[in-house]
Formats: structure tokens, sequence, C-alpha cells
């Protein structure tokens, strides 16, 4: 059970929506699904708790940073934690079939005002997201994984990630995952955070500029967890992605913010329960 770890809760005060992620943590902690227990009924459920910072883009496009939580709650009777990448959105599956999975997906972006870009254009006020995720194992190493979200207030588009992971651990001694990512919007989406208004135009300074829905980003994705004890471990992340097509050619990604979008976090974890 997760939030995204590159949930982008980046507004100068994150707190509120910090509160936010971690009520539902707690809540999809409490309700582990049963089918990914399935042959273990009797075994006692274990925990595992991952908080740390993370730095990632102020919004999309942008070329500052803000520091975020780096938060994961996950729970199991299995031998190991079910494996989940360091920057998929929260949400927990609804239904497990054989090596398929497909569930709820939530995940949030910090507002974007006039003062923080250096320009005057529209704000994009703070953003929840919520749809869904499909992924499947193509072999016990190798997962593909694909997200749809639907803004509920800020830039209200719709946004989506198409990944893959390669994925090599023991047990839950240590874990190592790796991967491409390919991130999308819709005209909407894209409009908020990288499309100049003929008015818009009149009071920035910049040229205007209307753009479609299409791919935006395409990047890689690294993480690392190893246990250094009984009940503690450490994890890391790096994620980098390159703004392609209109996204790129924006005037407000070319002379307001950067192609190179770069997120990274650290955090400890502990782990309790089965007897631990």
């Amino acid at each position: 059970m997760r939030n995204n770890k590159d949930f982008r809760m980046t507004e100068r005060n994150p707190l509120p929506a910090l509160l936010l992620v971690a009520l539902a943590a707690a809540a999809a902690a409490a309700a582990a699904p049963a089918n990914a227990q399935e042959g273990s009924e009797n075994a006692e459920k274990r925990t595992r708790i991952i908080l740390g910072p993370q730095l990632s883009p102020s919004w999309p496009g942008a070329d500052k940073f803000s520091v975020g939580p780096y938060i994961d709650v996950s729970r199991t009777r299995d031998s190991a934690f079910e494996f989940e990448a360091p920057d998929e959105s929260f949400g927990s599956p609804l239904v497990h079939s054989g090596d398929f999975a497909f569930g709820p997906a939530f995940g949030f972006i910090g507002k974007r005002k006039a003062s923080d870009i250096g320009a005057d254009l529209p704000k994009v006020g703070f953003t929840v997201e919520a749809g869904g995720f499909a992924q499947a194992y193509l072999a016990p190493s190798l997962r593909i994984r694909a997200e749809g979200r639907k803004g509920l207030s800020g830039h209200k588009g719709w946004v989506g990630e198409i990944s893959a992971d390669y994925i090599a651990r023991r047990g839950d001694g240590w874990l190592f995952s790796i991967g491409p990512r390919v991130t999308l919007g819709d005209s909407k989406y894209h409009r908020a955070y990288f499309g100049v208004t003929p008015a818009a135009a009149a009071t920035s300074g910049l040229p205007a500029y209307d753009l479609g829905g299409g791919v935006q980003s395409v990047g890689v994705t690294a993480g690392y967890h190893r246990m250094v004890g009984k009940n503690w471990g450490v994890a890391v992340y790096g994620r980098y992605d390159r703004l392609v097509g209109d996204a790129a050619d924006s005037p407000v990604t070319r002379q307001l913010g950067s192609r190179s979008q770069p997120s990274g976090g650290i955090a400890l974890s502990y782990t309790f329960g089965g007897g631990r």
C-alpha cells in the first residue's frame, strides 16, 4: 500500500497534503487486500513504514525544486513485501489475478503562482488527482504498469504514465529496481503548465503558445532498499525525466523552466509484526 513517492506535494507549506497522504496510507494499511495473502491466512501480518524527504520539481516543467515527504506503508503476510516502484502513485490493488493487478491511483501537485514562476501567467491551484492503474508481470523480474489520473482541482486535466521495471532482490534483505518512464497529458493538463494564452502573452512578455495532448516526457527511475538490521532499513531512489515535444518547445519551459526534471529521495524504513 503506498502513496506516490514522487507525488509532487510541493507547496511551500506541504502539511495539509502530508496529513491527507498519511491518513490515506494508514487506511490502506488497515485494509490490505485478502488476495495478497492467499495461502498465508494463518501467518501474522507484517507492516513496513518508509519515511524521509524527497526533492522534486515544484511543478511540471519547473527549474525550481521543493522538498516533500517520501512515504510508504506496506503490509503483508507473505515471506516478502510485494514490489512497489519508488515513484508510483499512492494506491492499493483491488484485484489480483495471477500476475495481473489493478486498483485506484492518487497523486498531488503543488500550486504554481505567478510569483513562483517569475511571470504574469495564470495560477494553477493545488491539484488532487484520482484515477486507476493496471500492472502485469511478464516475468518474475519484469513488471509493466500503466496509470491514468484526473485532476479534481488545479489543472483539471488527465495525466498518465507508462512504466516498466527490472527487479532484482533477495527477499526483503535488499531490492533494486530500474526502468523507463513515459509521461503523458491531455490538452487541458498541458495548457495549464506549458500554454500561454493571448491574454497571458500580453502581460507576461512571452509569445502566445497553444498545444494539445500527447507525450510530455521520457525518463528513467532507479530505486534501492536494504535492511540494515532486524527492523530497520534504508530506501533511496533517483528519477530523471526529459521534457519532449510541445512541452519542451513551450516558451514557459525554454524561458522560465527546464527540460530536465530530476527528482530523488532517501528514507528510513521500519518493519514490525510477524514475530519480529
